[in-house]
């Protein structure tokens, strides 16, 4: 509906119930086990929801918790989810952009599982996570995510037709710091509008560390520097793989 084919009813709509319907499958999985059975498993289901959410619900739970670095552990996995999710989303909307995000993207999400495990071996305690347990069903998120797609849908098509890759990996990179769905779903759609696959390609990877980012800075805010810090060291070793891996990839 707008000059540089950006906001698109259908896709808006599409898409938001797929990645309505990819959160469900984690949603009932949480139901089913329970948020109390494990740190792990509440973690790591709760991380197909969101993986921010349940940093937050980490970070919370650390003043009753006898260690804080099983938490930052499960934190790191929670990471690791969003990452391979984020993967699964492009094999299922745009596969020929996988090409140029699979290898960073698995990369970061290797050292994501390494330093969670080596964090959650760092003490025996029973300390339980909090999972995310909101039905990703509900109408008022579900019409959020849907505003916040149609508008970046539609500013990184205008700003892509404006100024090129730079401009796509901007917008991405600034919606990513606040949903990394909508960033990305945003840059695969432009696919099919004559961006190349390997500009979108950069656009994913770029949403996903300012998400990385953002959700680092967020548990900052919520949890102390005992929780924070062993993750920020899980987040900085991700994205060094992930940097070094895309280097690898390029020219020469």
């Amino acid at each position: 509906l707008d000059p540089w084919g950006g906001f698109n009813p259908w896709e808006v709509w599409f898409l938001t119930v797929l990645m309505a319907s990819i959160s469900f499958a984690g949603y009932v999985a949480v139901r089913i086990l329970g948020n109390t059975r494990g740190l792990l498993v509440s973690s790591l289901t709760g991380a197909i929801v969101s993986s921010t959410a349940v940093t937050l619900a980490l970070a919370r739970n650390v003043a009753s918790a006898s260690s804080p670095l099983p938490l930052a552990g499960a934190a790191s996995l929670a990471a690791m989810v969003s990452v391979l999710r984020v993967c699964a989303v492009v094999l299922i909307v745009e596969p020929s952009v996988l090409a140029s995000v699979a290898i960073p993207a698995f990369a970061a999400a290797l050292a994501f599982a390494v330093c969670g495990a080596l964090l959650l071996t760092r003490d025996s305690g029973n300390g339980e996570g909090s999972a995310i347990a909101r039905n990703p069903f509900e109408l008022g998120p579900l019409l959020l995510f849907a505003l916040l797609f149609a508008i970046v849908a539609t500013a990184s098509a205008g700003l892509a037709a404006q100024f090129g890759g730079r401009g796509l990996l901007a917008s991405s990179a600034l919606a990513g710091a606040f949903d990394v769905d909508v960033s990305v779903l945003g840059a695969l759609r432009l696919v099919k509008h004559s961006v190349s696959v390997e500009t979108v390609g950069q656009a994913v990877l770029a949403a996903l560390a300012a998400n990385a980012i953002g959700r680092l800075s967020l548990a900052v805010f919520a949890g102390p520097v005992r929780f924070w810090l062993p993750l920020a060291a899980a987040t900085l070793i991700a994205a060094t793989m992930g940097i070094c891996a895309l280097l690898l990839l390029g020219p020469g």
